[in-house]
């Protein structure tokens, strides 16, 4: 399941972009994220904070979210949040949702703190350089 979820978003990233899915790799970190109200234990818990994944991760060209869970029914707020000079994007998180960007300085961004419940989603991401990939995770 796993590796047919990351290929049909890596085929839809390619074609998306004009790029081939075979020069893509499914790099780390790709994680499960389960967000809710409770304090930062490390910075990196501190996803409300405007950053860039290219610098944050240094092997991202790409990222993917799979939501997992509702915005507005499961939790509140936990929007993802591009940040553009002329005007903010926000996404509203949806279970089987997925949205996905170039991972460089183009796209700034953000997830507003989440108020109440809890956020669930998957981040997949992948690089062009194969020195960088990593093989599909294996469920034990």
């Amino acid at each position: 399941l796993c590796s047919d979820v990351r290929l049909r978003i890596q085929q839809r990233i390619a074609q998306t972009f004009g790029i081939s899915s075979a020069s893509m790799y499914l790099t780390k970190p790709t994680f499960f994220s389960r967000i809710n109200n409770t304090e930062a234990k490390t910075t990196h818990d501190e996803y409300w904070h405007p950053h860039v994944d290219k610098v944050t991760y240094g092997s991202f060209d790409y990222t993917s979210l799979l939501y997992l869970s509702d915005y507005a029914e499961d939790f509140g707020g936990g929007r993802f949040v591009f940040m553009d000079a002329g005007s903010n994007k926000t996404v509203e998180p949806r279970a089987g949702r997925v949205s996905f960007f170039t991972s460089g300085s183009e796209n700034l961004h953000r997830v507003e703190k989440v108020q109440w419940g809890t956020r669930y989603a998957i981040t997949i991401s992948f690089t062009c350089n194969p020195d960088h990939g990593i093989g599909d995770p294996v469920l034990m």
